[in-house]
């Protein structure tokens, strides 16, 4: 690693020197950080597969992950920090400078953006005046977009120091980082309490989460994933129910004075209506299937 400087243009020019070692930790953090570590280590067969959790770790300590941090993985695990550099900065949940209180990520990926991803995270870089992976200047907040948050079924989906904030829209997506900014509570749409991201990252480290009830609230899937573990398991949820064409432009006329149950030959969506077809309609039947080549 060599040190750097800037010419008048503002261009970083490497002077082809060393850079200085890092500097390590205080005695104290240091002690405290090697018995988390050795804790960490204990978990694995081999000393090099806790380098991932090691990362969350030193995050932890500083809000993001430092030369310092690298260092003392390196020295942990007896591997070069060349090693430990390719590992870090090679994840996007290590943070390479210093970064919010809290990571506020926003969907933009295929589903989130048609439903309003892109628009969210327009709104916000606009409301908190900062770009992608921008941090405000007062230290609560950095702003990224996430390609998928894994909850297409309540698209747009936020997440806020990886828990969920789902069905958002530009509005209630600023009300969540100002009261975020001002220090009003929030509540994630499902999963555990929020924390900050110091603390997130302790958790992710492997440490258990000590607030009281913070477990137990951690819950399962929203009801929008569970509806096809519903149907496997026999279920029928409320549906509308659509019949199959009949050919006339007016719809046969329903009693909606009572809930209609379907039965089991129904089709509970209308993909899977039947659809006239070249094999299902009498006027144009399915010719004989051409062998390849003619």
């Amino acid at each position: 690693m060599t040190t750097s400087s800037t010419d008048p243009a503002g261009q970083g020019v490497s002077l082809g020197m060393p850079a200085l070692p890092a500097p390590g930790y205080p005695d104290d953090v240091r002690t405290r950080l090697e018995a988390d570590a050795k804790e960490i280590v204990a978990r694995y067969p081999g000393s090099r597969s806790a380098l991932l959790p090691l990362l969350h770790l030193v995050q932890s300590e500083e809000g993001h992950v430092t030369r310092t941090g690298m260092q003392f993985c390196a020295d942990v695990l007896g591997l070069t920090t060349a090693e430990v550099t390719a590992v870090a900065t090679f994840y996007t949940m290590y943070r390479r400078k210093p970064s919010g209180d809290y990571q506020v990520g926003v969907c933009t990926n295929t589903l989130c953006a048609v439903m309003g991803g892109d628009a969210i995270f327009e709104t916000l870089q606009e409301h908190l005046g900062v770009g992608n992976n921008g941090t405000t200047d007062d230290g609560k907040i950095t702003l990224e977009h996430i390609e998928c948050n894994a909850a297409c079924d309540f698209a747009p989906v936020m997440m806020v120091n990886w828990e969920f904030f789902d069905n958002q829209t530009p509005e209630s997506a600023k009300r969540l980082v100002d009261d975020l900014r001002t220090g009003v509570e929030v509540s994630p749409t499902r999963g555990a309490p929020l924390c900050t991201f110091k603390e997130t990252a302790r958790i992710l480290a492997g440490f258990p989460d000590e607030r009281e009830g913070a477990v137990e609230a951690s819950g399962s899937a929203g009801p929008a994933s569970l509806i096809g573990l519903r149907l496997a398991k026999g279920e029928t949820p409320p549906a509308r129910v659509v019949h199959p064409r009949t050919g006339s432009r007016d719809p046969e006329p329903r009693d909606t004075e009572a809930p209609h149950e379907p039965s089991p030959g129904e089709h509970l969506s209308s993909h899977d209506a039947p659809q006239d077809t070249s094999a299902s309609d009498p006027e144009h039947p399915a010719g004989p299937t051409a062998e390849e080549g003619e």
